[in-house]
């Protein structure tokens, strides 16, 4: 007895979904499992099973072999009786518990694993017993402290099972002792499907959940797909609880949240080799900032790359780290995500590692102009990373700042209009001394400063340098908007990166739409200039064009004044019809072809101005010559990147995906129904499936001991709250907790504008930061990893609006990974 082994499996639940019953009874077989076993270990012979009594396999009824489900489905179990239950013998036991399993459901309850018998660790009997059987386990505590009430009793001590042996003269499972007794009533049919013994997800609707859960459905909406696929929610064979427990069971599975995030980050660049992977961790091995970029993002970053705007955006994940997303605009006038960081915190050094990050991935290529909403630390870190850039700051913050700092909606008007209003400089000037004098702010600190730094916002100082119709940061709050539609801020980081990819997928997919559009017909000519239209149209994309054709029509309403010859080249003054005292200049080289205007739009945009347009209706030029047409604007623009690197615009995965679907749902068709050509069909799909999924296992294990390990995963970081004073909205006047601007009492005062309050922190200064790292250690390798964690969140009161009509197109260094 000293090599057999007794395992208890009682809590080993095992499920089964097949639609039987059969009542037997034979109390003169039911005796205790300890006392069963001991009788029997002492004639107990090595390998065999004593309660088999020389049964073998040519004694065994071929009508009664089960091998399989095909084998259970056709077994009638209403028609069983007590005899043939021990007729029955199974290929293996696992076989022999989805038989009594199935049992069980027809009759009216559901089985369980019990006890087993181990010879020299192999199991050579099992005992099946009912759901309902022994007694649940007392617990120590305290019945009456509980808070929630607890779950029913369900055992009842019940004695119904059936024991199964192994004989290895036959090598068959078979019966070897059956009991039918049951101590409770039996559900009816129509419940007993709902017994966890029976409720089961088939790996066919796992694989189909999965599929659901990276469309972004959550669980219940999950459940309601499945339910109406299947034709109602008793055709599906789990519940709503299952569902829940089974994603929160693939969730348990991840080694850690920072682990998953980079696996899925590396199995990304193993489909894209130049994508580029980032990440920083502080003393603790704990991820800090994390940095990623595709080899997408970096050709469009090659040619959209010369206008950059970023901001951050809060609680899109469980860790509420802020998300910084580098973007710009493309030749659609559409917003292009470039790259994707998630950090701890906002300090200036963070910024400079993101943006070093940025400059390595793309190559070395600096944007030539940048947009933030002005905070100190991302103007301090683009001042040493892009010091050749131009800095715009965000005129919506702006507006919002004049009207924290002053308080006083006239001032707020006439600063707007000294901000946007296309003025000379020496005009810029008097207009800005006679608005300080006018409402007597000469002495703050915040005009001063503004004054200061007017090079960076006012469009008197800014006109000439590239910006792509950028005003503000709103292409940048409209990306957050799509982003959140995406991503919820209960997204762990694995899930938040995967999430976040589909939605850089979707803007992708509605950009691919875009060059259908162009490449499939033009619009229709409306001017009366109509060749320089037609021109345009062949060239710019249809977005572009339909913001140069009002151009055009202004055109119409300027006339060349004069002409001088200055030698090498001409010089033209165009008026405006009924406006003598509008005049600008525009210069035109013969050789090479160039024209410049006064007004700078062309330099400032990217599209020729009105003026310029006079002139060439004036030399009689049909078409937009080269030096009019910004490569960025035009419908083949993309073609010059076409094939670098190996990548191609052109999908030829999905469009063998859906090739594929096309096929299988025919077959699909032409086999459902008929019930040779399902298990043909059938046999051959799980056999196919087993075989690729072989290929590809053993393919990856191969990749992946062929990369060196240079250490272990980051640790997941910590999750951080916002301190409990921050929580909740602050008045947009008195900037205090518990009410808004509407509820404010100090809003009559803010109305007169005779109300003068205390200048607001800027964005850095509104949030310390929640993470202060003494120290940080720092990996170098060739296939880095990366993550992040930070909390803060700066409400942002959209009480201010810009018109942005005229002229715009749109709305030293931490440690780090790399992989590259």
């Amino acid at each position: 007895m000293s090599n057999e082994d007794y395992v208890d499996d009682t809590n080993n639940v095992d499920g089964f979904h097949g639609n039987l019953e059969n009542p037997l009874r034979n109390s003169d077989e039911l005796l205790d499992d300890d006392i069963f076993m001991d009788a029997n270990l002492a004639n107990a012979e090595v390998g065999a099973s004593e309660s088999n009594e020389g049964t073998h396999f040519d004694q065994l009824d071929e009508s009664y072999k089960i091998d399989g489900w095909e084998d259970i489905g056709k077994t009638e179990f209403l028609n069983i009786v007590d005899v043939d239950i021990k007729r029955y013998h199974f290929s293996d036991l696992g076989v022999a518990f989805d038989f009594y399993n199935a049992f069980a459901k027809s009759k009216g309850f559901s089985g369980r694993k019990s006890k087993t018998r181990k010879h020299n660790g192999i199991i050579n009997r099992q005992n099946f017993v009912c759901c309902r059987e022994g007694f649940r386990r007392k617990k120590a505590d305290n019945m009456h402290t509980r808070k929630q009430e607890p779950r029913a009793e369900t055992r009842c001590g019940c004695k119904a099972k059936v024991q199964v042996s192994f004989d290895v003269v036959s090598g068959r499972w078979i019966v070897s002792k059956f009991s039918d007794l049951h101590n409770h009533d039996l559900l009816p049919p129509i419940f007993t499907a709902m017994l966890p013994g029976h409720r089961k997800i088939p790996a066919a609707d796992i694989e189909q959940i999965n599929i659901m859960r990276k469309g972004g459905l959550g669980t219940a909406h999950i459940f309601a797909a499945l339910s109406s696929q299947s034709g109602g929610h008793h055709n599906v064979p789990f519940l709503p609880r299952d569902l829940y427990n089974q994603v929160a069971q693939q969730r348990r599975r991840l080694k850690g949240d920072a682990s998953a995030a980079l696996q899925f980050l590396r199995k990304m660049k193993s489909i894209d080799p130049v994508m580029v992977i980032r990440y920083e961790v502080d003393r603790f091995h704990s991820i800090k900032n994390l940095f990623w970029c595709d080899g997408i993002s970096q050709m469009d970053y090659q040619l959209f790359g010369d206008v950059l705007a970023f901001d951050a955006t809060y609680k899109k994940n469980k860790y509420h780290c802020p998300l910084v997303v580098f973007s710009g605009v493309n030749n659609h006038n559409r917003t292009v995500v470039f790259a994707a960081a998630l950090v701890c915190d906002e300090s200036e050094q963070t910024y400079i590692w993101l943006l070093k990050s940025l400059l390595e991935a793309m190559k070395g290529k600096a944007p030539i102009s940048v947009i933030t909403d002005g905070a100190l630390s991302m103007k301090n870190a683009i001042e040493k990373i892009f010091p050749n850039a131009h800095h715009r700051l965000c005129a919506w913050h702006l507006i919002r700042n004049a009207t924290s700092n002053v308080g006083n909606p006239r001032f707020t008007s006439q600063f707007k209009k000294c901000m946007l209003g296309d003025y000379e400089v020496g005009v810029f000037r008097s207009k800005w001394d006679r608005m300080v004098e006018e409402f007597d702010v000469q002495d703050k600190q915040w005009i001063i400063d503004m004054y200061d730094n007017r090079h960076s916002w006012a469009t008197a100082h800014i006109r000439g340098k590239f910006f792509a119709g950028f005003r503000t940061t709103s292409r940048c709050e409209g990306l957050h908007s799509v982003i959140a539609k995406y991503v919820k801020s209960r997204y762990n980081l694995r899930d938040f990166v995967e999430h976040f990819d589909r939605c850089v997928a979707y803007i992708r997919f509605k950009d691919s739409l875009a060059d259908v559009e162009c490449a499939h017909g033009v619009p229709v000519m409306q001017t009366h200039l109509l060749s320089l239209e037609k021109s345009a149209a062949n060239l710019y994309t249809r977005e572009v064009f339909f913001l140069f054709r009002p151009i055009i029509i202004r055109s119409g309403s300027m006339k060349v004044l004069d002409c001088i010859d200055v030698g090498s080249y001409m010089l033209y003054t165009v008026v405006k019809y009924g406006s003598p005292n509008d005049t600008w200049q525009v210069s035109f080289c013969d050789l090479p072809m160039e024209f410049t205007c006064s007004c700078m739009r062309m330099e400032s945009f990217g599209i020729p101005c009105e003026h310029i347009l006079s002139v060439l209706v004036t030399l009689d030029i049909c078409e937009l010559p080269k030096c009019l047409v910004l490569d960025r604007w035009t419908k083949n623009v993309k073609q010059q990147i076409q094939d670098t690197k190996g990548f191609t615009w052109d999908c030829l995965k999905s469009t063998q995906y859906w090739c594929l679907m096309d096929w299988f749902r025919l077959v699909a068709t032409l086999s459902a129904g008929k019930d040779d050509r399902f298990r043909s069909m059938r046999d051959w799909a799980i056999n196919t499936v087993d075989k690729m999924k072989a290929d590809d296992t053993a393919s990856a294990v191969a990749s992946n001991s062929a990369i060196p390990a240079t250490h272990t995963d980051p640790r997941d970081p910590p999750i951080r709250r916002r301190a409990k004073d921050r929580a909740g909205q602050r008045c947009s006047i008195c900037r205090e907790l518990g009410h808004n601007k509407t509820t404010c009492p100090d809003r009559s005062k803010y109305d007169r504008g005779s109300h003068e309050r205390h200048s607001l922190p800027t964005d850095d200064d509104a949030y310390e930061a929640m993470w202060d790292e003494e120290e940080d250690f720092i990996y170098e390798e060739d296939e880095g990893e990366c993550a992040v964690n930070s909390s803060s969140e700066s409400s942002r009161d959209q009480d201010m609006e810009i018109d942005d009509s005229n002229y715009e197109f749109g709305n030293e260094d931490d440690g780090a990974n790399e992989i590259n």
